[in-house]
Formats: C-alpha cells, sequence, structure tokens
C-alpha cells in the first residue's frame, strides 16, 4: 500500500549562498496492508523528512513514492489533494484548523469532503471525540482554544473519521495521559484489523512495542556528509 523505492532527498539554504545539504539517500520501505511499521533513528535522521515527502508535503530529489498505486514525487496538486481526502490520512502533532470552526465540524470534515451526509458524518465524529474523552461540552467551540492534549485528541479523531486505507502517524501518544493513550492504541489495532497500511513515529516505546509489526531505523538513509 505505501511503498517507497530509492528516495533521495536534499535543503538548499538560500541564506548561506545556496549550499546543498542531503539528508536523505536510497531511502526504501513498504508498508501492507494491515500492518504498522514504525520508523526509527537518532533525531536529525529524517524520520519527519521522510514521513513529509510521503504525505507530498516535501518534494523528493529522486526515487518513486508509491501510495496506493499513484507516484507521489510525480503527481500533480489535484492528485495529491484526492489522495489524502480518500486514501492517505494524517495525524501530526500539531493541529491546524480554520479559527471558529466548532471542534464537531472539524472532525466530521473528511467525512463530509467525501459526500457523506451531515447527520452521518458528525454521528462518527461524536463517537470518536466521546471514546477519546473530549467533553461534550467541547464540541461546540473552536479547538484553537483547548488545550495541548485537547487539541491532539481532536486531531486524532479527525485523523480517524474516515476509514483510510493508508495513514501516517507522528507521535500520536505524545503528551496524553494513560486512559487516552489506551484509546489511541486501540484506535490504530482496529485500524490495521481492518487492513489500513500505517507508517508512524513512535518515541513511546510501549506503544511502539504494542501496536508495530516491524521498525526501520532511517539512520541508514542518511548520507554521511548530512549534519
Amino acid at each position: 500500500m505505501i511503498r517507497v523505492e530509492n528516495l533521495s532527498k536534499c535543503f538548499a539554504l538560500h541564506n548561506q549562498g545556496g549550499a546543498i545539504i542531503p539528508v536523505m539517500a536510497g531511502a526504501e520501505l513498504v508498508v501492507a496492508p494491515g500492518e504498522c511499521v514504525g520508523l526509527v533513528g537518532q533525531s536529525g535522521a529524517g524520520k519527519s523528512t521522510l514521513m513529509r515527502m510521503i504525505y507530498g508535503n516535501y518534494l523528493s530529489n529522486g526515487g518513486r513514492i508509491l501510495v496506493g498505486g499513484l507516484d507521489v514525487a510525480q503527481a500533480d496538486p489535484r492528485q495529491i489533494i484526492h489522495l489524502r481526502r480518500a486514501v492517505l490520512g494524517h495525524v501530526s502533532q500539531f493541529l491546524r484548523v480554520v479559527p471558529r470552526v466548532p471542534t464537531l465540524q472539524v472532525v466530521a470534515e473528511p467525512l463530509l469532503r467525501l459526500g457523506h451526509p451531515t447527520a452521518e458524518a458528525e454521528a462518527r465524529a461524536a463517537t470518536l471525540l466521546a471514546r477519546l474523552n473530549v467533553p461534550e461540552r467541547l464540541w461546540s467551540l473552536s479547538p484553537t482554544t483547548f488545550s495541548g492534549g485537547e487539541q491532539q485528541r481532536v486531531n486524532i479523531a479527525r485523523g480517524f473519521v474516515h476509514d483510510y486505507p493508508a495513514l501516517l502517524l507522528d507521535e500520536p501518544t505524545a503528551s496524553l495521559d494513560a486512559v487516552n493513550r489506551a484509546v489511541v492504541l486501540s484506535l490504530i489495532e482496529e485500524a490495521k484489523a481492518r487492513g489500513a497500511a500505517i507508517l508512524g513515529i513512535f518515541h513511546d516505546e510501549g506503544a511502539r512495542n504494542r501496536v508495530c509489526d516491524r521498525l526501520i531505523d532511517v539512520s541508514r538513509f542518511t548520507p554521511e556528509v548530512a549534519v
């Protein structure tokens, strides 16, 4: 479902005379349906960079990124938008939403964009918010006013509201208490059971051991000349 082949990435330092810094070379990985693969490696090894290339936020300098048969490295913006709507979900560490939009609508939005009826989308959103212990009194408020932990749970609900065939998870259990951490790990296990291909960054070793089928050390894709 997710396949990376001979992927490379360089950054140009425009404020330092255009110096080119290679940060990744020869990256290879495969994530099959129903599998969760964890990215590990020291800070700066390129875990987040690799995830951002797969999601289409960073352009690669070489290689292929296949998600559901689409080569993200060569795809045009419309193809990437469609991929993100229907195929590839992403749970980041930070919630980015339009201010003043109620939390229930924020979580339901991925389903609404796919044409689901409003009542159905909001019911699914409500179920996830309740499961993640976001108080119902907050659902009509904008999540931009919430605490960091509450925003993270809204972000997780939004990421799991649609049954994406592939998911990218960036520290999904960070800053969560034990109760909500357990809920998130259960959501990941349920996504695996329905056949989702999941690629994640988990600094929480216990979470990694519970949900990851394999680990890939991204450090082996870091060129020796990279800082």
